[in-house]
């Protein structure tokens, strides 16, 4: 039973259900990868990719709580997390951050030199998103950048080499990551101004960040159309890129200046979809059309 509720609180501290966003797109880029090139395909690679997924996440997400224990304390709407109530204790959470991301580097290694050679990079990004909001409001396409290196390093994962579509997938996810990011912000602005801590809503407010936020999901949807039409794609990709832009504009219509009650159905329950449903009419169209 004690292992059972330490399991849960480390899921909850890294918000494993989140893993939703990047995790689809991952998948996609191996399986794109394995589209393009004469290796066939392998359970156990994919397997790495997986956890290297899922390594790199718990790293970064134990790295910001536990960096921003101190501010969620002061948070009303964060004031409850694992580490300001106690629930997990600061060492802890130091020593879960580098197991994982020691685990991270040493499953790369298992998977070809070029990831490996790369692997501190990644780690870098995901890592120093959590101190940037000290300093620039540029910290969503920070966030955005970290996600999007999901699908490019699956690619590399398989083929070794860097590609055009994979690049403009990981361009895809920084765009509308960053966007919902955005929204999601719109739940701390005051604080945000009060703490003096940096993000689009506190330095630009409520209108103007949901109209960039707009712009960058605008873009976001070029790049489906740009990729579906570049990489040849058919019916199957059609549906999942429609529904993922259709889902892009269900987020704005929910989300207004002056209502932002329904900001968690956005951030969450709307782009989990978005992402599973692009992800899956993307492998469709791959693998059986």
């Amino acid at each position: 039973m004690l292992l059972a509720e330490k399991t849960r609180n480390y899921l909850s501290l890294v918000r494993f259900a989140h893993t939703i966003f990047a995790m689809p797109f991952a998948l996609v880029g191996c399986v794109l990868a394995y589209s393009q090139s004469s290796a066939g395909f392998s359970w156990r690679l994919l397997v790495l990719v997986v956890l290297c997924m899922v390594f790199a996440r718990n790293a970064a997400m134990g790295f910001n709580r536990l960096i921003d224990s101190d501010i969620d304390a002061k948070n009303e709407r964060t004031r409850r997390r694992e580490i300001p109530q106690g629930v997990i204790s600061r060492c802890n959470a130091l020593i879960f951050v580098v197991v994982n991301a020691l685990l991270f580097v040493v499953t790369t290694a298992l998977i070809n030199r070029l990831v490996l050679l790369l692997s501190p990079v990644a780690l870098a990004v995901v890592l120093f998103y959590s101190y940037t909001k000290r300093f620039t409001a540029l910290c969503h396409f920070v966030l955005g950048l970290g996600l999007g290196l999901a699908p490019l390093g699956a690619y590399l994962a398989v083929c070794g080499q860097f590609a055009t579509e994979p690049l403009l997938l990981a361009l895809l996810v920084l765009l509308w990551t960053a966007g919902f990011d955005i929204i999601y912000a719109l739940q701390d602005e005051a604080f945000d101004r009060a703490q003096g801590l940096y993000s689009v809503p506190a330095a630009m407010g409520r209108v103007a960040a949901l109209r960039l936020t707009a712009a960058l999901h605008l873009l976001a949807a070029v790049l489906v159309v740009l990729i579906g039409v570049g990489g040849g794609h058919g019916w199957a990709y059609g549906l999942g890129a429609l529904l993922f832009v259709g889902l892009l504009l269900y987020q704005h219509l929910i989300v207004s200046p002056t209502d932002i009650s329904r900001v968690n159905l956005a951030f969450g329950t709307t782009n989990g979809v978005a992402s599973v449903l692009f992800a899956l009419g993307y492998i469709v169209d791959i693998v059986l059309i």
